[in-house]
């Protein structure tokens, strides 16, 4: 008979959960299935720590904010946010949806030409675009927001000597009542910056002024802030027709919306608390359709949500290290992951779930990865079931950001697998090896040889 494990008693104080409006709130029912493939046989076949990713939940989750949008509006397009995750099988799913591609750097760029993306429905970004990235965007008819005025300068340059008249749209930072402000990226309204910038390129004949854009934030709880962002693109979308008669074909609100996640320091889950999607379009689209516009003057809405549409489908499986006391009497779980894979455990307080049947006892507990650093802290109180080395885990709504902000300290990143709509699990991203880490290393000669031999 095996021998029973024995851990000596302590004194520790009552902890009966986390309240919530429901009562008292802990992490023990399991999840053995990710759709209908086990956590068992995924880690069994493809190692741990895994990350696992739902495409049929991709496509739910696609489907449904567009169906949201398109009965409020009738003139909507959604843009993939590749920086949010740029698995190319992740993409893929999205531009099959009907997704067009939203990109912030030129690798991005080149991803989405490689994974099918005709050049005019690529939307270039971001602060730092060479001038082979900007003539090569011009040439595939992609749509270039500008960033800021160095950038225009540079475009009206390029396009001057390249014989080019690429299609573009500024983007506009401005005050929605959320601090604090991102001012950083864009031209501000209200100073000024966003018409004189506009004035500048429409008066130029080298570029094509197509679109406004604007980007307020990050996970935004606030649906009224999108109103106020659509307002005022709006009104210099009526200022450009009446000064210079030219109509703005797209308005661009960019992203934000957030994930049911909850954000470090909240008081309730945040799926208490996140408005729905269908808050947020209520509030953008009532905005444009009662600006006084003409049907035939109503503009394309672009949206590049990422999160909302992809954190859900991601989930991290992994395995318990060892379980042992702190000083204090609290028991620490060592998990085989850590935040060099789970990112975004910096800022949200994941749900985490067994995934094994365990005991009705639970117990306050802080799950470590690890990592050789103190700061390696994947939750920092939960209330779960007494975990065993060799026991699973699944960590829920990983999806965005944590595969496109990993990093390779200490322990290698892991496979990546894709359910697909048949239940079958697909290896989109191999686990890395030394071999890959070191490869694109290069040793000195008088460096090459071993001392000590």
């Amino acid at each position: 008979m095996e021998k029973l494990r024995y851990e000596r008693p302590i004194i520790k104080k009552m902890n009966s959960g986390l309240m919530n409006k429901f009562g008292t709130r802990t992490e023990f029912e399991p999840v053995t299935h990710i759709e209908s493939v086990t956590v068992k046989s995924l880690i069994e076949n493809f190692g741990s720590p895994l990350f696992v990713i739902s495409e049929k939940q991709i496509r739910r989750n696609y489907q449904n904010a567009t169906r949201i949008f398109k009965t409020r509006y009738p003139k909507v397009q959604f843009a993939w946010s590749y920086k949010t995750n740029y698995m190319n099988a992740v993409c893929k799913v999205f531009h099959q949806e009907g997704s067009w591609a939203e990109v912030v750097s030129g690798f991005e760029y080149q991803k989405a030409l490689g994974n099918g993306m005709p050049g005019n429905k690529i939307i270039f970004n971001g602060p730092d675009k060479t001038d082979e990235q900007l003539i090569a965007a011009a040439r595939n008819n992609s749509l270039i927001h500008i960033d800021h005025f160095d950038e225009l300068y540079s475009l009206i340059r390029l396009s001057e000597a390249n014989n080019l008249k690429p299609r573009v749209a500024i983007r506009v930072n401005m005050d929605t009542g959320i601090y604090p402000k991102w001012d950083r990226f864009g031209f501000n309204f209200e100073n000024g910056q966003a018409w004189n910038a506009i004035t500048r390129i429409i008066n130029s004949d080298h570029l094509d002024l197509v679109g406004l854009h604007c980007h307020i934030g990050t996970f935004m709880l606030s649906p009224s802030a999108y109103a106020v962002a659509a307002t005022k693109l709006c009104e210099l979308t009526w200022s450009i027709k009446e000064k210079f008669n030219k109509t703005i074909q797209y308005i661009d609100l960019g992203g934000g919306f957030p994930s049911t996640n909850t954000l470090k320091g909240a008081y309730l889950p945040g799926s208490d608390t996140v408005p729905s999607i269908d808050q947020f379009a209520d509030a953008i689209t009532d905005v444009i359709l009662g600006y006084g516009f003409k049907h035939d003057d109503l503009p394309l809405l672009i949206l590049e949500t990422g999160r909302a549409l992809i954190d859900d489908a991601g989930f991290l499986l992994g395995t318990v290290l060892a379980s042992k006391r702190l000083s204090d009497g609290r028991r620490a779980t060592i998990l085989d992951f850590g935040v060099n894979s789970l990112f975004t455990s910096f800022w949200y307080d994941h749900r985490v779930s067994p995934a094994q049947a365990s005991g009705q006892h639970t117990e306050d507990m802080v799950l470590y990865g690890p990592l050789c650093m103190n700061i390696d802290i994947v939750r920092e109180s939960i209330t779960m079931p007494l975990l065993e080395k060799g026991n699973h885990l699944v960590v829920h709504q990983v999806g965005a950001y944590n595969m496109t902000q990993w990093m390779q300290f200490i322990t290698l990143r892991p496979n990546i697998v894709l359910i697909d709509t048949d239940n079958n699990p697909h290896v989109i991203r191999k686990a890395e090896t030394l071999e890959y880490l070191e490869a694109f290393e290069q040793v000195p000669e008088h460096l090459g040889h071993n001392p000590l031999k």
